[in-house]
């Protein structure tokens, strides 16, 4: 008789308090499996699809499942005025967003941000999904809470992607974009409340990340012109200073020249 004894499975795989610990292997069908040690035993998942790898009703999860309804529905009607999502429904939907919950932590773990961003983006869908069309009011609510975090996860995914591939602006872009959201966010669920955002743990993370950001891009060559020209004044080096009007003079020309608008001038 097979042992369907843990022990087997955990050994030497230790629990680390405080640590997410994750680990793909390669399951008994061949596919990749994300597995994560929990204190008393192990959480596996699927890297595609529903975590647990079923397909409720035939759809890839209950989301899609849900949102072909709503897709029929404003088929058949025109509108989507009088679509509802049923109170088991809503609670059947949160379990499954507790899934891919688990499964982006572990990919952010492994460091595989495209599907951080994949699973982040589809559990703010099912908050959409709720706050749209759920029938009772709790069931539109609940989640909500959950979404500053969301909106900062998949920020940093899309952030750490673009940095991966050597974009820092791009990741810079994306960071303020995320703040952005988290901000309005607030104002719009706690009346303008500025303090709010500022005890943001989300926003303070993206903060520290868009700081990392910046640290690590080249230096302005007019910024640093301006702080050695008043360095300049200060020290009363006027010849010095004078050589640097000219430097940033030069720089801020081959810039105007440089423009797209400008360019656009001289074809016409």
């Amino acid at each position: 008789m097979a042992s369907h004894d843990l022990r087997r499975i955990l050994a030497g795989w230790d629990y680390e308090a405080h640590q997410i610990t994750v680990r793909k292997i390669a399951g008994d069908d061949g596919a990749v499996k994300i597995q994560m040690r929990l204190p008393l035993g192990v959480l596996q998942m699927e890297v595609t699809g529903r975590p647990d790898g079923s397909r409720p009703h035939g759809f890839e999860s209950l989301l899609e499942h849900h949102e072909a309804r709503l897709n029929e529905y404003q088929r058949r009607n025109g509108t989507d005025l009088g679509f509802e999502v049923s109170p088991d429904d809503s609670q059947a939907l949160r379990d499954e967003s507790v899934m891919y919950y688990h499964r982006y932590l572990a990919e952010f773990v492994l460091e595989e941000f495209d599907t951080v961003e994949r699973d982040t983006a589809r559990n703010i869908r099912v908050l959409d999904l709720c706050r749209r069309y759920a029938r009772e009011e709790a069931d539109r609510l609940v989640l909500e809470q959950y979404r500053p975090y969301l909106v900062m996860m998949n920020t940093r995914a899309q952030a750490h992607s673009a940095l991966r591939s050597g974009s820092l602006k791009t990741a810079l872009a994306r960071v303020n974009a995320g703040l952005t959201t988290i901000q309005n966010i607030y104002a719009e669920n706690a009346d303008g409340d500025e303090e709010a955002v500022e005890e943001s743990t989300e926003a303070s993370i993206l903060e520290s990340l868009r700081d990392e950001i910046i640290a690590r891009l080249p230096a302005d060559p007019v910024e640093k012109l301006e702080r050695d020209l008043e360095k300049a004044l200060r020290e009363e080096r006027y010849e010095d200073a004078a050589h640097l009007r000219d430097q940033m003079s030069e720089v801020q020309a081959r810039r105007r020249e440089a423009a797209p608008n400008n360019k656009r001038r001289k074809k016409q």
